[in-house]
């Protein structure tokens, strides 16, 4: 095992450049009107190498199967587990090369490619996140360096936090686009231009998701433009000019739970971690920890994943959630190596609509067919709360959360006030937020009741967020979003397009709750880029993070509001 006072990052320097080679530019050409994905050049001229694991998680002692495609000799394999002290705990230097075609349908069906290296983690292998380094050298110096990841579970022998942190990683599956295609773009349909319903995850992640230098943008308006300046959106612009991901700022480790485990370590907090495919298939995992989070964009859940979190806190476990964008159920297929979500279009395209499980349609959970709103779970709901601060969604709306209940506990010794705002000068409230329907008495926000809303749950904090985007016209003006996320979630809730449907559902809000649950507790925090809050210094961010994670893995308090 390679001494971590000594380690030294792979992807150090220029990695992944191309030849350069001239093309001609046309003046409609824009990143959203060819969209791209990823795949291997399978060029022998251009050495490149990829891999993907058996798995994406694994208990100490058990086997970790490489699988790899390379188009060069020879190539390095590397795996250290990330935090605030990177560690190396696996290196191979010089495997062969073999080169394995990837299939068209490999976004669908997976890339089989054949086992390169096998490795037996150590039975005393720390449970975290390891980033796993496929690189190989080119000519005149340069290097491809590729990122996959595999995470090692806590087990009794290895359990050290009172934490446990849940990765998303159903979120993440859904907007990986390696091979052709993810749940929003792809090459699916008669004109190869549609998004897949079924993903596999026996593929590699699309650059970005794993690693990201500093200072790629993130979905926000930063700064906040001037009038009369045309919309921008600069994660898409930084990742069509650098070789990322088109999708790489709305989810993944790099982009959102990196930023967390971070901060946490350096605060003193231990984590143990697990993927939600684990929280789907092992949810006696959560049995020992008193705290379970999950951070940055949970856009994707199954319904057995649910139900693990509601029996949890049911029976006095606690849930801190510092994220957002509860929306959309899924299922797993072939013990998690194959996602399904149809979306929008799953009232038409579902198999099991019309069947006795046609409440597992992987639709909005808001839809008139699923009925199980996201509040039940975390407190609030994606169908009312959606997008915030970026493109034509209020670019120049409000950043942080205004605070309405400062005599909470969450705000304990912050020192804040009603009607005070945080976070705002580390634009914490930004991409995707979640709310609820609300009203005002006596300059108070409470939730307006709704079938299978907890009547528990406090509104403490809030700011507006939109479910399209304002068109307003000038020159060079266009935009990416529009209304079509407005227009497919009113079809799935409503069953149709109707002009009170769309006014109904047009503005939401992002807000931080508090509720009770049987014996446990909820807290949620529903911004995705709570994160920026903690990574950029915010006191009162920071603060606020602290007094839910100490008060979640105390043993002395009861559950209160």
């Amino acid at each position: 095992m390679t001494d971590k006072r000594h380690f030294q990052a792979p992807e150090l320097g220029a990695v992944n450049v191309a030849p350069r080679k001239v093309r001609p530019m046309h003046a409609d050409e824009h990143w959203a009107s060819q969209p791209w994905y990823e795949a291997p050049r399978e060029d022998p001229d251009v050495p490149e190498v990829y891999t993907y694991t058996d798995a994406m998680s694994y208990d100490p002692g058990e086997e970790v199967a490489f699988h790899s495609s390379a188009t060069a000799k020879t190539w390095r394999l590397q795996i250290y587990r990330d935090g605030l002290a990177p560690e190396m705990v696996h290196e191979v230097e010089a495997l062969d090369g073999a080169f394995a075609p990837t299939p068209p349908d490999a976004y669908r069906y997976g890339c089989n490619w054949p086992v390169s290296h096998r490795w037996k983690l150590p039975s005393d292998l720390r449970s975290g996140f390891h980033r796993v380094i496929s690189s190989c050298e080119r000519a005149n110096g340069g290097r491809f360096v590729q990122h996959h990841f595999f995470v090692v579970r806590p087990t009794e022998a290895t359990r050290r936090a009172k934490i446990l942190m849940i990765l998303p990683t159903g979120t993440w599956t859904a907007y990986n686009d390696f091979g052709g295609a993810n749940h929003y773009f792809g090459v699916e349909g008669p004109n190869r231009d549609e998004p897949s319903p079924v993903l596999s995850l026996e593929r590699p992640w699309t650059r970005g998701m794993v690693w990201l230098p500093a200072g790629a943008p993130r979905i926000c308006a930063d700064p906040a433009p001037e009038m009369g300046d045309a919309p921008r959106y600069p994660m898409k612009e930084w990742a069509f000019a650098n070789g990322f991901g088109q999708y790489y700022a709305a989810s993944g480790w790099a982009q959102y739970d990196r930023h967390f485990v971070l901060w946490a370590e350096k605060e003193g907090y231990a984590l143990d971690v697990i993927t939600q495919t684990d929280l789907h298939y092992r949810p006696e995992l959560l049995d020992a920890y008193p705290c379970v989070t999950i951070i940055g964009h949970d856009e994707y859940w199954t319904w057995e994943m649910r139900e693990a979190i509601e029996r949890h806190v049911e029976g006095g476990g606690r849930l801190a959630r510092f994220g957002a964008n509860f929306l959309w159920q899924i299922r797993l297929e072939e013990n998690g190596k194959r996602q399904i979500c149809h979306k929008f279009k799953a009232i038409h395209k579902d198999p099991i609509v019309g069947t006795g499980q046609a409440h597992l349609m992987t639709s909005a959970w808001e839809d008139r067919n699923v009925r199980w709103p996201g509040a039940s779970t975390v407190g609030v709901n994606g169908a009312h709360g959606l997008y915030a601060s970026w493109g034509g969604f209020a670019p120049n709306g409000q950043r942080g959360f205004t605070v309405y209940r400062p005599e909470h506990w969450v705000f304990a010794g912050t020192g804040l006030h009603y009607a005070d705002i945080f976070g705002d000068k580390q634009h914490i409230f930004a991409y995707e937020v979640d709310g609820l329907d609300y009203t005002f008495r006596n300059g108070l926000p409470f939730p307006v009741p709704a079938a299978g809303q907890p009547e528990t749950i406090q509104i403490l904090a809030m700011a507006p967020a939109v479910l399209a985007e304002d068109e307003p016209e000038g020159e060079g003006f266009r935009y990416y979003v529009r209304s079509s996320d407005h227009e497919g979630l009113v079809e799935c809730i409503t069953g149709e397009i109707t002009p009170e449907g769309l006014a109904r559902y047009k503005y939401g809000s992002g807000m931080m709750v508090h509720m009770t649950r049987g014996k446990g507790e909820v807290l949620t925090a529903a911004t995705c880029e709570w994160v920026m809050g903690l990574k950029r210094g915010d006191p009162f961010t920071q603060k606020i993070t602290r007094n839910i994670l100490d008060r979640f893995t105390s043993s002395t308090h009861e559950a209160k509001a």
